[in-house]
């Protein structure tokens, strides 16, 4: 099987039933990019867009196919395949076949009645059909329809880009049908692996009603706090756990240019009294210059920032906000700046905490302003803001870190009004009064709402408890015979307490503990980023090779084990599976993984080869996936330092095999990674058979011939690898256990060089590869 017929896998309940087929209805940058996300979720797609001028009448929709191929909206090229281009004058008739049709086309409601008015008469009663729009209310876009296009009618406003952004606003009318709005959810969650947020028709909908307030406040305050650039985006960055790009950095990003097309939308919606009124940015002298001269962001010439000059040599320069001229990036000296938190830089008596002060407290009150009308509690309004504009911690997550009665006492002292939902949250104990309970829009304490399907560490350790645990890492129930090893390190890196944790999980399995273990954490991010390298400069600086070569044995030793155990072992893996945390992964008889998984081995970067079984995992796959010359494929695999862009590519290279699961939502991850563990279970679970596996031959052109031009320091990792999988003697096959020792020897000996030694400390110190 061929990546390109691989489906994931669809976590499925009574009565849900998949999309299989869908039309996207303009190829503009959303369009292609939702077609291509649809297409990397195993739907095949027709992208439609007008007719172009010449021979090829698809070519607008062609075009923008391989743009998406180009800019990675694709999670491997071979799924633009699924992608079919057409027009909507010759292939409007395709979406008689289609189960979901996205209108994606010109943000102008005369443009879409008329594509609608069309569609009508095409498409099957109960299709699903939806409309892109980021501000156009459904009654008006409904307007002049069928009362069953209207009830099959939801707003679905993916974020850019589709791939990639986690939130999907869903916003349902008055006539849309329960089962038809039921139906969009789920798909858009189990099969796009999106977090939804139901929204109400209002202008904006949740996250840029606020987050185009936020950046409106933030820019004009800074304008009137005398702020430059650096010290405006600094504040607005880290301290409130928002992106680097702070606010002007971001309105660069996605573009100055489309202030004039959007701002005027969403406050022409709004009531004449609403907050946003109050910040004119098209009136601002600024916005105004940059328009007027084409300085657009990062699209144009420059913005608010830019990193090329008029004679195209790089530069890293700011625009001044008095002479509006640009000038190389300063210092940023205000102590709010450098703040390592909300709470600090509030507490600050900088102009720059100040300004601080300013913009949260104005983002806080519209936000308690408008939960009531766009949301059911403020988890809604933090979570547009979390997903949409990628802050750490949405406005009611901040003013919780503060304390909601700190925050009251310091409006009363200013003599502000406090708005009423944070005088509730005051007093009910937060926003978020414990793990289980939220604060509903108007106030009251109300029950998290749980989604169908989602299994955290958290939950199942409150619910049946811990059967072991340490500073690094624990053995939490889950419920039904499935254990989890949940790492609890720093992006779940692997030091000597994960490895005692892994032996402690072998011994209660064997104990009867458990029947099945998942390997998995509630990280975001990461299911593990690799071997703690301090671990292994301990004895590196204290110049012990056999507490090291302990060291690694006991990790390799370890994770063979999990691989080979009488119960089953699943991986639950996202984010990064890097060095060690990718060995981890292959440990497991098993891996369920979000499709989003950076996964391989960038040990030769620290002067290191994959030596907790790695090297060898990677020769048993590529046998298993049937390559011709396997030991070339592993050679090739773990001396790259190459990472993979999503989980598809990672099983092109054979680090996840044909019978591992991809999922599309990174939070359904740990949930159909216990459901796998009991479907072995199911099957009368056996551990897998010992493998010969074959060496290449010591007659053959060595395996490292290619890098004679190489550092000397890679030249030396690349040959032990070569080592390993020649056996470093003559003979047609080996088992996993002769190749096993060949790897530790190989990381002491080479962890003995003081070139690689500099390699570790140097990435341990700047985090950055040395390529010495």
């Amino acid at each position: 099987m061929t990546i390109a017929d691989r489906q994931p896998r669809i976590p499925m309940t009574d009565g849900f039933t998949p999309v299989s087929r869908a039309v996207v209805i303009g190829a503009g940058t959303m369009g292609s990019g939702i077609a291509a996300h649809l297409a990397n979720c195993g739907i095949a797609v027709a992208l439609l867009d007008r007719v172009a001028d010449g021979d090829d009448r698809s070519a607008l929709a062609r075009t923008a196919i391989d743009r998406q191929v180009q800019g990675g909206g694709f999670m491997v090229p071979e799924f633009a395949a699924r992608v079919t281009p057409g027009n909507v004058e010759d292939d409007l008739d395709v979406v008689a076949e289609a189960d979901w049709i996205v209108e994606a086309v010109f943000e102008d409601p005369n443009v879409k009645h008329e594509l609608y008015a069309k569609l009508e008469g095409l498409r099957r009663p109960g299709t699903l059909m939806s409309s892109n729009t980021s501000g156009i209310p459904v009654a008006e876009l409904v307007r002049g329809h069928s009362e069953a296009f209207a009830r099959d009618f939801t707003i679905t406003h993916f974020f850019n880009p589709p791939r990639t952004m986690e939130l999907l606003e869903v916003v349902a009318g008055s006539d849309t049908s329960p089962e038809v709005l039921e139906r969009t959810i789920r798909v858009a969650d189990r099969q796009l692996g999106k977090t939804v947020l139901e929204c109400r028709d209002t202008p904006g909908f949740i996250a840029n009603r606020l987050g185009s307030h936020w950046m409106a406040v933030a820019a004009l305050e800074a304008f009137e706090a005398g702020l430059d650039v650096e010290t405006a985006d600094a504040i607005m960055s880290r301290p409130f756990g928002i992106p680097r790009t702070g606010v002007f950095g971001l309105f660069d990003l996605v573009g100055v240019n489309l202030v004039p097309l959007l701002w005027p939308v969403l406050t022409r919606a709004l009531p004449a009294d609403d907050a946003a009124q109050r910040y004119d940015l098209l009136g601002d002298r600024v916005f105004q210059h940059l328009l007027d001269n084409g300085l657009i962001g990062r699209r144009g010439p420059g913005g608010f920032t830019r990193r090329k000059n008029e004679a195209g040599e790089k530069v890293d320069e700011v625009i001044d906000l008095e002479s509006l001229e640009y000038r190389a990036r300063r210092q940023v000296t205000d102590p709010a700046g450098s703040a390592g938190d909300i709470a600090a830089v509030l507490a600050g008596d900088s102009d720059g905490s100040r300004y601080a002060w300013t913009v949260f407290a104005q983002v806080l009150d519209y936000a308690c302003h408008i939960a009531p009308e766009v949301g059911d509690d403020v988890a809604a309004v933090d979570a547009g803001m979390e997903l949409g504009y990628a802050w750490a911690r949405g406005p009611f997550k901040l003013a919780d870190a503060v304390g909601a009665a700190q925050l009251v006492a310091r409006y009363e002292a200013e003599g502000r009004a406090v708005p009423g939902l944070l005088a509730a949250a005051a007093k009910g104990g937060g926003f978020y009064p414990d793990a289980d309970t939220v604060l509903s829009s108007s106030g009251e304490v109300v029950e998290r709402r749980k989604v169908e399907g989602v299994l955290t560490v958290a939950d199942a350790q409150r619910a049946h408890g811990v059967l072991a645990e340490s500073e690094s890492a624990a053995v939490v129930d889950l419920g039904d015979g499935v254990a989890c090893l949940a790492l609890r390190t720093k992006m779940n890196t692997c030091d000597a307490g994960v490895i005692e944790m892994v032996e402690r999980a072998l011994t209660l399995g064997e104990e009867g503990a458990f029947k099945a273990l998942v390997i998995g954490s509630d990280h975001p991010r990461a299911f593990s980023a690799g071997a703690n390298l301090a671990t292994f400069t301990h004895f590196i600086e204290s110049e012990d090779p056999e507490g090291l070569r302990e060291l690694i044995r006991r990790g390799q030793v370890a994770f063979h084990a999990l691989r080979n155990a009488a119960f089953p072992v699943v991986a639950a893996a996202k984010g990064f599976a890097l060095g060690g945390g990718c060995e981890l992964m292959l440990a497991a008889n098993r891996v369920v993984t979000h499709a989003e998984l950076y996964a391989g081995f960038p040990e030769r970067s620290v002067g290191l080869l994959p030596a907790w079984g790695g090297t060898v995992q990677s020769l048993v796959r590529a046998l298993g996936a049937g390559e011709p010359l396997p030991a070339a494929s592993a050679f090739a695999v773990t001396t790259s330092c190459e990472v993979s862009t999503s989980a598809w590519q990672a099983a092109d290279w054979h680090l996840l095999t044909a019978e591992d699961e991809v999922v599309a939502s990174v939070h359904r991850v740990l949930a159909e990674a216990k459901a796998v563990a009991l479907e072995l279970l199911e099957g009368g679970w056996t551990p897998p058979a010992p493998v010969e596996l074959p060496l290449h031959s010591p007659d053959a052109e060595p395996l490292d011939a290619g890098w004679a031009d190489a550092s000397e320091t890679d030249r030396a990792i690349v040959a032990r690898i070569a080592g390993i999988l020649t056996g470093d003697r003559p003979g047609a096959t080996a088992s996993e256990e002769d190749l096993l020792p060949l790897e530790v020897d190989a990381a002491v000996d080479l962890l003995q060089l003081p070139k690689n030694q500099e390699r570790v400390r140097h990435l341990l110190a700047t985090n950055k590869p040395l390529a010495n």
